[in-house]
């Protein structure tokens, strides 16, 4: 049945098969193990970034899907205003990967992006088929989001250097699980092209690298969500 309305009342003005969506990227970072998540996190930030640009460009949407972070009564201006202004280890990830006036907020409550929030519906208003994954962490709220995504019927893109982890093994293992079970496509996010229709790649693959537990294998051919028979 269609929506009532198009456009949730003018809370989702965008029309775009594409949603670039950023995970937990507004983060102070307060939790174990993020001083060593910290200095990936921020080369991935600087990527990320350009990613956003580009998108914000050709007019896609860009979505903030994110922890509340047990701040129940907190909302996004405010946990943005704390992680720009109070001494918190992410203080520098947000000041790179702050939203702007156009784009969209979602704050989730657990690990998936869709778990008793308003992504799915926004996404519906949206017209969203495609999705470009990113944000923190890869082997968590990414992985999470990813699975809860495929099984609604999305086309996935989780740019392998566009989610970091606190251990490197375990972001590699979480995107060569995305590959192979979620079918989604880890082109790095600077060979991404992204418009409102698609996405595409451009550029020509890196050289071959030696085998390690970083290389990404290839994308398997998209499959039916049922294992057969």
């Amino acid at each position: 049945m269609p929506p009532r309305n198009d456009d949730l009342h003018g809370n989702a003005p965008d029309d775009s098969r594409v949603v670039l969506v950023l995970v937990d990227v507004i983060n102070g970072l307060e939790f174990e193990g993020a001083d060593r998540l910290l200095p990936q996190a921020l080369a991935m930030a600087d990527r990320l970034a350009g990613l956003a640009a580009r998108a914000r460009r050709a007019r896609v949407p860009v979505v903030y899907v994110n922890d509340n972070f047990g701040r129940w009564r907190s909302d996004f201006r405010a946990l943005l205003d704390r992680c720009l202004r109070g001494p918190v280890r992410g203080r520098p990830l947000a000041r790179r990967l702050r939203p702007r006036a156009t784009d969209y907020v979602v704050l989730k409550t657990k690990h998936s992006g869709f778990y008793a929030t308003t992504l799915e519906l926004l996404l519906r208003y949206l017209k969203a088929e495609t999705l470009v994954l990113t944000g923190l962490t890869g082997d968590r709220c990414v992985l999470f989001t990813a699975a809860d995504a495929f099984m609604r019927d999305f086309k996935l893109f989780v740019p392998a250097d566009g989610t970091v982890s606190i251990e490197p093994e375990h972001n590699a293992h979480a995107l060569a699980e995305m590959a192979r079970l979620l079918d989604a496509d880890l082109t790095d996010s600077t060979r991404l092209a992204l418009s409102r229709a698609g996405v595409s790649t451009r550029g020509r693959a890196a050289a071959a690298r030696p085998r390690s537990a970083r290389e990404r294998p290839a994308r398997p051919a998209r499959r039916s969500h049922a294992p057969a028979a």
